[in-house]
């Protein structure tokens, strides 16, 4: 999209005043309206309407994640095919493969974290469909501006209707609506004709009004779906139609660009330099000696019975996780400024690279203490989270240290940090979680060990995790053994229960790995058939393994 954006006279007088003033104008810090709206096109009323089917169907009378796929999935394709003036690039394809993905995670197994991504995405491909780089906050701005995008959009169509060539400005479309109304009315002329052919055209008439009566009472609108048809037709004006082209305010921060030493300016001290360096020598010290604390006590030993794991692997992980995080924002506004101008920068940089690795060795000191605390009782989603989240410090860590040797400045900084964030909640967004922490503690008790069987009983499974627990049946630990089958039978109730109401919501409900799972519980259930029918000899059976996977807790 191009960025230049043509003031309105009043602006433009507002800014001369000021300069005769002697007092500078100052960048406004948002731009507010593309200088030229784009042309309408039939295609674009065509997308909208499409849409607002498309989202009457999967969400107002949708019932679950299989409506939300098609959603994400075919969302995007109008939105390209009505967009005014669509902008190609790698950041569309991006976008709209991530959508793709993310639709068929849906279609499998979906969640609520799915679906919320899913919408953060389509606001990102209308950005990118409107020539802007998808990152987070203008994207999030994008969005915020569809109220009155639509408003504007909603007014340019009508100003465009006003016009009276606009009917007659495309021929080609009388070349076939002149033909389609001469052959409608006299049909129906020669119909009237012969009262044999009206007979018969009147029974179908009649069937026809039979049907479209009852389709329109199954169908026929409440004022809430009105409301809603009102806010998807103006919320989809309004991402295809984007007022805002970009935030200026970045724009003018980032024009102040790399190291000023870059830009020919005189190397000059910096106020702050001698600051920087105690602070960067005396967390060097610190650094130094709590890493040798940590790999001490926590480092290649076995734990005692009583180990404080809840406390040390989980809380003190997270104390680290938050200690790296500030070491990454002290890194960034260390190296901004007139500190990059100093002739100094060199020492201030190598005292810098010695901290970094310190950070690096204080991050493999958090993944051990994850690791330490799955290994006591096995995996959860939480730890799942744990591990992204550690991941995305990390990486937001080497992105202070990318800044440190390439002079980026801090927008630079600002917009990679919440790409890796966004990132980092899609891909678990994507991942099988269940799929993976049952099968590591399936693993661990099959091996022998049964402290994970506390996260079986304590914490959800989905249908991909479900499909999982059968080897458990043949555990020899009894209580594990009774306790699952006991859960599998409960489970495939509930499956059978899930389904029945499922296909009498329609498809818009359909889950993949349900149907798969019921399949597979169904499959196998003469393995806790004694547990099919007595649902108080199967509650029994669950309390009991539940009171003795606690010792793990």
């Amino acid at each position: 999209m191009d960025d230049s954006v043509e003031p309105s006279g009043d602006n433009s007088n507002s800014r001369l005043a000021a300069l005769l003033d002697g007092n500078p104008p100052r960048p406004p810090i948002v731009t507010t309206a593309i200088a030229e709206p784009p042309s309408a096109r039939w295609r674009e009323p065509l997308a909208v309407a499409l849409i607002l089917v498309l989202c009457d169907l999967t969400i107002y009378r949708g019932h679950g994640f299989a409506g939300y796929a098609l959603l994400f999935a075919a969302a995007p394709l109008l939105l390209a095919f009505g967009s005014p003036r669509p902008r190609g690039g790698a950041s569309v394809w991006i976008v709209g493969a991530m959508l793709l993905l993310l639709a068929v995670k849906l279609l499998w197994c979906g969640s609520g974290l799915l679906v919320a991504t899913g919408f953060a995405l389509i606001a990102a491909f209308a950005a990118a469909l409107a020539g802007l780089c998808p990152y987070v906050i203008e994207v999030a701005v994008l969005a915020s501006q569809t109220i009155v995008a639509g408003y504007e959009g909603i007014v340019f169509h009508w100003r465009t209707m006003d016009k009276r060539y606009v009917p007659f400005k495309r021929t080609k479309w009388l070349n076939i609506t002149l033909p389609l109304g001469a052959i409608v009315a006299f049909g129906l002329l020669f119909i009237l004709a012969n009262p044999n052919l009206v007979a018969s055209f009147g029974r179908g008439f009649d069937w026809l009004c039979r049907e479209l009566q009852g389709f329109l009472e199954q169908f026929s609108p409440s004022v809430w779906e009105v409301l809603f048809w009102v806010a998807v037709f103006w919320i989809t004006l309004g991402l295809l139609r984007p007022l805002i082209g970009r935030t200026q305010l970045f724009e003018q921060m980032s024009r102040r660009g790399p190291a000023a030493a870059d830009q020919g300016e005189t190397p000059s001290p910096a106020t702050l330099y001698s600051a920087f360096r105690n602070m960067l020598v005396t967390v060097i010290l610190l650094f130094a000696v709590y890493l040798a604390f940590e790999f001490h006590t926590l480092w290649f030993h076995d734990f005692e019975p009583g180990f404080y794991y809840s406390g040390y692997a989980h809380e003190g992980a997270a104390w680290l996780t938050v200690a790296l995080a500030l070491a990454t924002a002290i890194l960034s506004l260390v190296f901004r400024g007139r500190v990059l101008a100093d002739a100094r920068l060199p020492r201030l940089r190598r005292l810098a690279w010695v901290w970094s690795l310190e950070n690096m060795l204080l991050a493999v000191a958090v993944y051990h203490r994850l690791s330490i605390y799955i290994g006591f009782n096995g995996m959860t989603r939480m730890r799942m989270v744990g591990i992204f989240g550690m991941t995305a410090v990390v990486i937001g860590f080497v992105l202070v240290v990318w800044k440190i040797v390439h002079n980026r400045d801090v927008v630079w900084l600002m917009r990679r940090h919440l790409w890796t964030v966004a990132i980092m909640v899609y891909l678990f967004a994507l991942t099988p979680v269940d799929t993976i922490v049952t099968r590591y503690n399936v693993n661990r008790i099959l091996s022998g060990d049964p402290a994970p069987s506390v996260q079986l009983c304590y914490h959800p499974i989905n249908s991909e995790g479900v499909m999982l627990l059968t080897p458990l049946l043949g555990c020899d630990d009894k209580t594990i053994r009774e306790g699952i089958g006991a859960m599998l039978a409960q489970r495939q109730a509930e499956a059978e229960s899930t389904a029945t109401r499922r296909r009498n919501n329609g498809w818009t409900a359909y889950q993949m790995a349900d149907e798969i799972a019921l399949q597979s519980l169904t499959s196998a259930e003469g393995n806790w058939a004694e547990y099919s029918a007595a649902v108080g000899r199967r509650d029994a059976a669950i309390r009991h393994f539940r009171e003795y996977s606690y010792q793990w807790y």
